[in-house]
């Protein structure tokens, strides 16, 4: 087994063609964490071309069909939302039996322009960068925050979902790493996570995970 960590490159320059790895219901935020662990050839190819080179991988949800992330009997791929997030491989570990483990750390939100041509067994795409461009700097709207009501929602929320959580942790984390954490590890749906992925901001997402985790407890989001 080939194990260990990578050295992250956060301020490094961003290419205009970007591998993607189409997986509905996998949701990927800038400074997140996602492990995968990858078995199809044409992945295994993308990350073996990925490490030769800039260590990135788009993560993009498809539209439909969530079964199928490649070409159809057609010969045309299944169309995937315009929005994604790239992340650096920051671990990686080869297997016995010729699979990789690898985590992607999340650097930056992605609008697709276009799908590119190519030789290579994994699609391609042409990414904008411009509209997310503040990704890589600091969120200052975490501030505007009401920690106390969104500790409170997500109170409500894991009790009702029957979930634990690491209260002590918690209780000292800043809101911005409880709304990254919460919006990775809630399951929500590939939609609802698609909306997350979308917020604007780190202030419009707690938004929006507030709404859904009220939403999937039962009670009306509008009523505080």
């Amino acid at each position: 087994m080939v194990t260990g960590p990578m050295t992250p490159r956060p301020n490094a320059p961003l290419p205009e063609n970007i591998p993607i790895f189409p997986l509905a219901g996998a949701l990927l935020l800038p400074k997140g964490q996602l492990p995968l662990n990858i078995f199809e050839p044409r992945y295994l190819r993308m990350i073996d071309d990925a490490l030769g080179g800039p260590r990135l991988i788009g993560m993009v949800q498809p539209i439909a069909d969530p079964g199928s992330d490649f070409a159809d009997d057609t010969g045309t791929p299944p169309p995937i939302f315009d929005i994604g997030c790239v992340g650096r491989i920051t671990t990686f570990s080869e297997t016995g039996d010729g699979r990789y483990h690898i985590v992607l750390t999340g650097v930056s939100r992605f609008g697709v322009e276009r799908e590119v041509s190519s030789d290579t067994p994994y699609r391609m795409i042409d990414a904008d960068w411009d509209r997310y461009a503040n990704d890589r700097h600091k969120d200052e709207t975490a501030s505007q925050i009401d920690r106390e009501l969104f500790l409170q929602i997500m109170s409500d929320y894991m009790k009702e979902a029957g979930l634990t959580a690491d209260w002590e942790a918690a209780s000292s984390a800043s809101v911005e790493s409880l709304v990254l954490s919460m919006s990775l590890g809630c399951p929500f749906a590939p939609n609802e996570k698609q909306a997350l992925l979308e917020a604007p901001t780190v202030a419009d997402r707690a938004d929006c995970l507030m709404a859904l985790m009220e939403m999937a407890g039962g009670a009306d989001p509008m009523v505080q």
